[in-house]
């Protein structure tokens, strides 16, 4: 990161010193990071903003229902806002400025509008206004100048990554639930895509990228940006899928900051609402949570495993309260069949999938159907301790 987004991200989190004693260091995040997305999505929208109301007067004059592809096109973004306020205009009202916030936000697309509900922003509204501090905070980020003449899609991505990097040092509580480091996300990229990379220079190449427990999504911006170093005028279509809300929030609103298309990351749970049936990538990667169980989906994952190889857990179901094998099973069966370039995939795996299970196991019976199918090009042992928040 380079002196100026260090300096801007420093910034933006100096708002965390008005929340001092009424949030815990641990929920700045709650706060820092939706106000981010929604003063960028501000800047990004200012441009464009008085002709997509003026579209969205007629639309709604003629009667239209559906009007969502057109206000999408006149803004030139996946995402719109049809308010007659603005970030800034949200709280000129010191008296109002909850109302005014919530009728801004309610203002933007159905898929901005999930990405602030999934943060649970409603609820950090009215417990900084409880406090008196919702002026103070808001009136904050509206000096922060984010417009994209001024902090480009590039330099947003980075000024973004380093509040979540801040965030998920200081808030991670839970060890199923890590942050993977940078320089296994950098390992896990370096040996995905080191065999192609003669074949990453062609021109016009366009290249699908997908992780299944995506959390903030690092590693699928690793993915893209070590591809893009190689080939800049490569296309890197990326897609993920996560079932904690606030963590998908951050994904889907990472995407939108850097300018890719937020409606490819799915929210959910990867094994029974899978986000993107049917589609193949040519890379995955994924570091899904260790030792999790998948009791509570247990009936749709029995009935898929019922349908052979025709599904996704064909070789064989592991114990209830391991699902790493699932994850492996639900990736390989998104693989590019050979003729159409086949597919790579890494994922981070504790020692228990490679050696729980007798023979005859599920467990077992998942290993031999991959080794059988020639699925396995190698193992890497990491350091121990590595995880942070683990003990792996």
């Amino acid at each position: 990161m380079s002196t100026k987004h260090h300096e801007l991200a420093n910034f933006i989190w100096s708002v965390a010193d008005l929340l001092r004693g009424d949030y815990k260091q641990s929920e700045y995040g709650r706060v820092i990071l939706p106000l981010t997305v929604l003063r960028r999505l501000d800047c990004v929208l200012e441009p464009t903003k008085d002709a997509v109301l003026a579209k969205h007067a007629q639309l709604k004059q003629l009667g239209v229902q559906n009007m969502d592809p057109v206000l999408r096109k006149t803004s030139g973004l996946p995402f719109y806002n049809t308010s007659q306020l603005s970030f800034k205009r949200s709280f000129g009202d010191q008296d109002h400025v909850a109302l005014n916030l919530r009728a801004y936000i309610g203002g933007f697309s159905p898929g901005a509008v999930d990405v602030l509900d999934k943060y649970g922003f409603d609820t950090q509204i009215s417990r900084l206004a409880d406090a008196g501090l919702l002026y103070q905070v808001v009136a904050k980020f509206a000096d922060i100048d984010l417009h994209p003449d001024v902090v480009s899609n590039h330099q947003m991505g980075y000024v973004f990554e380093e509040l979540i990097r801040r965030f998920s040092e200081i808030s991670n509580e839970t060890a199923g639930e890590h942050f993977t480091p940078r320089e296994v996300i950098k390992l896990m990229v370096n040996l995905l895509l080191a065999p192609d990379e003669d074949d990453l220079v062609t021109p016009g190449i366009v290249r699908k990228v997908y992780d299944p427990a995506c959390g903030t999504g690092g590693m699928l911006t690793e993915a893209q940006e070590h591809i893009q170093a190689h080939n800049p005028h490569a296309t890197v279509e990326v897609y993920g899928q996560e079932l904690n809300g606030e963590t998908y929030a951050i994904c889907r609103s990472d995407m939108m900051l850097k300018g890719g298309d937020p409606t490819k990351i799915a929210y959910g749970n990867s094994f029974s609402q899978d986000g993107h049936e049917g589609e193949r990538f040519d890379y995955m990667l994924a570091n899904p949570p260790f030792g999790v169980e998948w009791k509570k989906v247990e009936a749709f994952i029995k009935a898929e495993h019922g349908r052979g190889h025709a599904g996704r857990f064909g070789a064989g179901l592991p114990r209830i309260n391991d699902g790493s094998l699932l994850f492996l099973q639900h990736m390989i069966s998104k693989m590019k069949r050979p003729e159409d370039g086949g597919s790579r995939l890494a994922i981070v795996f504790n020692g228990s999938p490679l050696f729980t299970g007798a023979a005859g196991s599920g467990e077992s019976e998942i290993r031999r159907w991959i080794l059988e199918n020639d699925l396995l090009e190698g193992i890497v042992a990491l350091p121990d301790q590595l995880f942070y928040n683990t003990g792996i």
